[in-house]
């Protein structure tokens, strides 16, 4: 399988999971606007499922170091194969509320708040499970991004006060969906084995680790969304019958966007075994500012803000960089 040799190497994979993770709602903006979240989720669970699996038979299958994605299911134990899988069904359950949240609230909201939320999580989570990286300069990042979740909240309430028509629901589905994210990877990184080069009896491979993922998606999203399709948190319910009038573009755009994801989560879990999951997990969660520069200068979610919020929103992005060059120093 391929493996990465060189935290070089490694920082620029995250760097590619922060592009594409603060990305890939553009696709959902790009669907036709009458084009429900609940429905296009369902496109983009499948890109994500898609994906991996290609992922597993390419690049799971090249190189003469590892073990082989077929020959890693065959000795697979059945904790790891659950541990992975259930990092999916956590992963749905945490999604599925920041993109309720970017259909309400916008990217520039969502984002920072939700996902930033689960990066401060996350690293203490899976630094905690596998302490790797320098504790000051790691925790010291983290802290600055605490500060610019805090800035990015602050600034969303004012412009909620100035616009009747904002509602705090986006901001409150952020924070639910961020707290769970911060959970899920650790699940993932505990059903591999640490050294890639040095496969461990009954451990996943990253590939097949991320395939099983994909499938605890695939699987709760018909528990999840369903439910969500029937209660929407806005709007009116729709129907399995809504899914199939959808025209192609909305569909492909669905697709993309789960394609463009799962490139991210991918990139993520092969350059941990190099990097250590806090590091790679944090680094790639960096995709808050990404997210937040298409939010903030592309779709104008901003534009009648109140004087004074142009100022925070800077702040929170310099916060967001500080602290990221600081997670990327700590190793």
């Amino acid at each position: 399988m391929f493996i990465i040799e060189s935290y070089a190497l490694a920082v620029f994979f995250c760097i590619i999971t922060m592009l594409c993770w603060g990305s890939w709602a553009n696709t959902q903006k790009l669907a036709s606007s009458g084009w429900r979240f609940e429905l296009f989720y369902w496109d983009y669970v499948l890109g994500i499922v898609l994906l991996s699996l290609l992922f597993a038979i390419t690049l799971g299958n090249s190189g003469n170091e590892g073990r082989s994605f077929f020959e890693d299911i065959r000795q697979a134990d059945t904790s790891n194969i659950a541990s992975a899988i259930l990092g999916g069904i956590i992963f749905n359950a945490a999604n599925i509320l920041v993109v309720a949240a970017i259909a309400i609230a916008g990217m520039a909201v969502a984002f920072p708040v939700g996902i930033g939320l689960a990066l401060v999580i996350g690293v203490i989570v899976n630094y905690l499970q596998n302490p790797v990286g320098n504790t000051l300069l790691l925790f010291g990042g983290t802290a600055a991004v605490a500060l610019a979740i805090i800035t990015n909240a602050i600034a969303y309430r004012r412009t909620s006060s100035n616009n009747k028509s904002v509602s705090t629901k986006g901001l409150l589905l952020s924070i639910a969906g961020g707290i769970l994210m911060g959970f899920f990877y650790k699940f993932v990184a505990a059903s591999m084995f640490t050294n890639f080069t040095e496969p461990e009896q009954g451990k996943l491979s990253p590939y097949t680790a991320v395939f099983f993922f994909s499938t605890g998606i695939l699987f709760s999203n018909f528990l999840f969304n369903t439910i969500l399709m029937k209660m929407p948190f806005e709007g009116s319910p729709v129907s399995y019958n809504d899914y199939f009038k959808g025209s192609f573009r909305n569909h492909l755009m669905g697709w993309i966007g789960g394609a463009i994801w799962c490139i991210g989560m991918s990139f993520s879990i092969i350059a941990s075994g190099k990097a250590g999951p806090a590091i790679s997990y944090g680094l790639g969660q960096g995709a808050t500012v990404v997210a937040a520069v298409w939010g903030i200068f592309i779709w104008k979610e901003f534009k009648e803000a109140p004087k004074g919020v142009s100022f925070l929103l800077n702040v929170m992005l310099f916060l967001y960089i500080i602290g990221l060059v600081s997670i990327i120093s700590a190793r």
